[in-house]
Order: structure tokens, then sequence, then C-alpha cells
């Protein structure tokens, strides 16, 4: 399946209408629903190193089989969210409105300031930490940058993080295989 991939996105009501809806309860309201000033990169993969299954949709909707592969057992109960993943064929599903709180984060800080779930914009690559990402992605996550940053002006390139980047040592996240410059590079 082809995926058709616009360079310009647009928001609207807090959502991308391009991207697949599917609602995560793993949210809750911010604490200032005009605060929304950092974006955090993420990279996930469930089973770790496997693509392309329906587990991130499980996990992010609190449907996750234990049972169904061994380190399951060790996430099923978590209650975590993202606003949007972006698959390896460049597919966006968006599970929370950006106006609302993901739980992505954890514990985390950006430039001194802890909590950032409360005003960031939490956005999953399906990768791993080793490897590349794929050009689909980029393509992608270019736009859907260009877009927030359009739409939440407190949201800078400077106010662009990976997810290692506000947990260190807790977090290794999008990993040394996500190309930084080429993202910044897309957004110039």
């Amino acid at each position: 399946m082809q995926i058709h991939m616009p360079t310009h996105l647009q928001i609207h009501h807090h959502r991308l209408p391009q991207a697949r809806w599917l609602p995560s309860p793993n949210c809750d309201a911010r604490p200032d629903p005009a605060d929304i000033s950092l974006l955090v990169i993420h990279g996930i993969s469930l089973p770790p190193g496997e693509f392309g299954g329906p587990y991130i949709d499980a996990l992010f909707c609190n449907q996750l089989d234990a049972a169904a592969h061994p380190y399951f057992a060790g996430i099923a109960h978590l209650r975590v969210s993202a606003h949007l993943v972006i698959g390896r064929d460049g597919a966006l599903t968006q599970y929370v409105p950006f106006d609302c709180r993901a739980w992505h984060a954890g514990a985390s800080s950006f430039m001194g300031r802890a909590n950032c779930n409360d005003y960031s914009i939490g956005i999953e690559l399906e990768g791993t930490d080793e490897l590349p990402y794929t050009d689909a992605q980029y393509t992608q996550l270019s736009a859907v940058t260009r877009a927030l940053l359009r739409a939440y002006p407190a949201i800078t390139p400077a106010r662009i993080a990976g997810h290692c980047d506000i947990a260190p040592g807790r977090k290794t996240d999008p990993g040394p295989a996500f190309d930084w410059p080429r993202l910044r590079a897309a957004l110039d």
C-alpha cells in the first residue's frame, strides 16, 4: 500500500485530518491548554526491533496482550500514549489531540522545566535506536513538524528534542540512528 504524503499539512481542531484517528484513553487535560511549547521525538518498536504489527495501537489503547510476546509481560500494564505515531511507511496515526496531555515523556525536564508532558507534543517514529529511520518517515515528520510550528508558535526549532534529551540516563530514543541534521535542514 502506498501512503500519500503531502508536504503541506494543516492542523484543524488540534488534529491532523490526514492521520488515522485512534483515540487513546491515556491522556488528560493540560494544566495550561495554551502552553504547547515543546516537540519531543521518540522511537518505538513492539516487540523491540519488529515493525508493522498491531502492538503499538494495542499498547496506547490499553489492549496489549501480555501473553502475545515475552517482552509484553513487562509493559502491558503501562498506561502510555503519544500524540502521533509515524510508521515505517510514513503512515500517520493520531491518538491524542494536540491540546490534550499525552502520557509519552514520563519523568522529564527540558531547559530546567520538569513534567514535559504538560507542555509538549510527543511523536513516536516506528524504529529503533540502531536502525536508520526511513525516507517516508522523515518526509512525514518534516511535514508534521512544519504544521506544528505554524499552529503552535511557542514550539520553535530550538524547542524540538529527543526523548533522550529530556530523560537522559533513562531513555535513549530516538537514538543515534536518528538524523537530526536532516530534520533541521527540512525545516529551513
